[in-house]
């Protein structure tokens, strides 16, 4: 029978409890993904059952998703539309969001990249300076 308790590093002896047990798994390498007992085809077969919308396939390089992408959301049951660049509400409130988003969630490296998604999507929706959105 397993004891409750173990020795530890310094000679105490203590209860065994939840960071012994997280301990040991990182020990052996079970927890870590590619090593013990997760094949690196196992990691390959999980990225593949995700949407188109989270791989490139689903994404358009000029931003925002493409109709391979928004196709994958709806069969999630996710209620997504094209986007509407020409203007109206649903631009405006896109564009109200994103700007807070790029102001308050992303760093100033992301911020000033014109390469990364968010500039890229509001460049697409035509949302212009951002600085008029805060």
């Amino acid at each position: 029978m397993a004891s409750k308790y173990h020795t530890t590093k310094d000679g105490r002896k203590v209860r065994k409890g939840l960071w012994y047990y997280m301990n040991r798994r990182k020990k052996s390498g079970t927890s870590r993904p590619g090593t013990g007992t997760v094949s690196e085809e196992s990691i390959e077969r999980s990225r593949a059952r995700g949407g188109a919308w989270t791989r490139k396939e689903g994404q358009n390089p000029s931003g925002g998703l493409n109709a391979k992408g928004r196709a994958s959301l709806r069969a999630q049951g996710k209620d997504i539309k094209a986007p509407q660049p020409e203007g109206g509400k649903r631009r405006n409130s896109f564009c109200k969001r994103m700007c807070g988003m790029k102001a308050r969630r992303t760093s100033s490296k992301t911020a000033n990249d014109p390469n990364s998604r968010i500039n890229k999507s509001l460049r697409v929706w035509r949302c212009g300076s951002c600085s008029n959105w805060k």
